[in-house]
């Protein structure tokens, strides 16, 4: 292994080469068919450096943008090079897995799993995705029918090499795409375990929108003398993509991002937020407020993470609320707008999150809310993409009155919320006087009723039924009666 070799810059403005074809890179009459079919002709900056170099059979570090065509640039090139063993056999011993794509997503996994199936249309060659999840039955079949491309995150792609339903022997190149992500720390035991599943002789490409120093390094541990292909400066932001930073109290953000939607007349926009709690109380309160809107976050099972997707796509849902988890690999035709309920922890996820808008060189608006709590991680965000931003009022923007005495007290439906987001807060049965004082710094003093009767002197009772000595003669002793037998037995004797 050793150090980048080469590196190769282009102008980030310019969102296509026009100067420059597919056709002008020798690849097969069947991909540019396939291409034609969905109108593309020339190619963005990234793959119009990225696709030579890779049909050289180089190792490839690849930064640009995101939403600057990153898929294309590795997939077609590589379906390019697998055309020599395309074959319609039906024996799966002739369909081994030639080229393994790694994502850090299954939303990802999906989305790059389709672009490939777009561009092997016309061809011989085998793709499939495998992502966890979903019932692994179908993907189990698929694999054992013989595939040449797959299409993988880590976890489920370990769980089919247990399961001995995937051969890693014959791969020639692999592929990270997000490969800040995948070289994380989270990522790297499984990632180690995949590679030692495969070939010491292949080809390595990584793409990502950021590399930092250290994932710049450690990459440099997983490639042979790779070309470093950059069409922009490292961790930019897109140019077409206006960025706008809004102060507001953290009490009001989600009334702040009801305004906006209103005032701005959106129908389609990402929300993004930090915690998984965060996403599904903004979504009802979106949906309070009339809003289509639906979260998708770690906790929802795929299924329904898809449907929510494709809902969104089809215009059905409105507002899309989302964790990090759909900060890559979502893309969405002419997305008109991001919103950042909550910013980053990591200033890297920042330019993933925007990049859902702007995409192909259309424009976009990212907006971003943030809190006096939140301005130690808007100065990691500026620092990183170099840029200073305007702080910025929300004009025209007043909170209802109830907000304003959230903010006040800091208890109300968000404090509460939190408790009963489990479905236990409100089975505890616990007064909202008690539930607040939690909350406050000052205690509450509770005052109750208290039943006279637990004050009286103890009082022994007596042995002797009372009822029955009120109603005796004098002097007169009162035994208990005998229980006859029989009555004991379930019967009585006959008389």
């Amino acid at each position: 292994m050793s150090d980048i070799q080469s590196e190769i810059q282009a102008d980030p403005a310019v969102p296509t080469t026009p100067s420059v074809r597919f056709a002008d890179f020798g690849l097969s009459p069947d991909i540019l068919r396939a291409l034609s079919d969905q109108g593309y002709v020339h190619p963005t900056p990234i793959q119009a450096e990225a696709i030579p170099v890779v049909l050289q059979g180089r190792d490839v570090m690849g930064a640009a943008q995101t939403g600057t065509g990153k898929t294309a640039g590795f997939s077609l090139p590589i379906i390019q090079l697998l055309l020599a063993h395309a074959n319609t056999s039906a024996s799966p011993a002739r369909h081994p897995v030639r080229a393994l794509i790694l994502t850090p997503t299954r939303e990802l996994a999906d989305q790059v799993a389709e672009n490939v199936r777009a561009y092997c249309r016309h061809t011989a060659l085998r793709s499939t995705v495998v992502f966890g999840g979903v019932d692994i039955a179908p993907q189990t079949a698929a694999l054992r029918s013989g595939i040449e491309i797959v299409i993988a995150t880590p976890g489920r792609l370990l769980d089919h090499v247990q399961q001995k339903t995937l051969n890693l022997s014959q791969t020639q190149i692999l592929v990270m795409d997000e490969a800040d992500r995948m070289l994380d720390m989270g990522f790297l035991p499984d990632l180690q375990r995949i590679i030692n599943l495969l070939p010491k002789e292949r080809q390595n490409l990584m793409f990502s929108a950021t590399f930092s120093g250290e994932i710049k390094k450690l990459a440099a541990t997983f490639l042979k003398n790779p070309v470093t292909i950059e069409v922009a400066r490292s961790n930019a932001t897109a140019d077409n993509v206006t960025q706008t930073m809004y102060h507001v109290n953290e009490q009001t953000k989600a009334e702040a991002v009801s305004y906006i939607i209103r005032e701005r007349n959106l129908k389609q926009v990402i929300v993004f937020s930090n915690t998984k709690i965060g996403a599904s109380k903004l979504s009802r309160h979106l949906e309070s407020e009339g809003v289509k809107a639906s979260a998708i976050h770690g906790d929802k099972t795929q299924n329904e993470r898809m449907a929510a997707l494709e809902a969104f796509k089809q215009g059905e849902i409105e507002v899309l609320v989302a964790t990090d988890v759909a900060a890559r690999g979502l893309d969405i035709a002419e997305l008109p707008c991001v919103i950042n309920f909550d910013l980053p922890y990591n200033a890297e996820d920042y330019v993933h999150r925007i990049g859902r808008t702007g995409r192909a060189g259309a424009s976009g608006d990212a907006i971003s809310l943030y809190a006096d709590k939140d301005e130690r991680l808007l100065v990691d965000i500026e620092k990183m993409i170099k840029h200073k931003f305007v702080r910025a009022e929300l004009t025209g923007f007043v909170a209802k009155p109830a907000s304003a005495e959230r903010e006040r007290s800091g208890r109300g439906a968000d404090a509460r919320g939190d408790r009963s987001s489990d479905g236990r807060g409100a089975a505890s049965g616990r007064s909202t006087q008690h539930t607040r004082s939690a909350y406050t710094s000052t205690p509450t003093t509770r005052k109750e009723k208290i039943d006279p009767w637990f004050l009286k002197p103890y009082e022994p009772t007596l042995a002797a039924d009372v009822t029955a000595s009120s109603v005796a003669p004098a002097g007169v002793a009162i035994k208990p009666p005998k229980v006859k037998l029989a009555a004991l037995l379930g019967g009585l004797p006959k008389r």
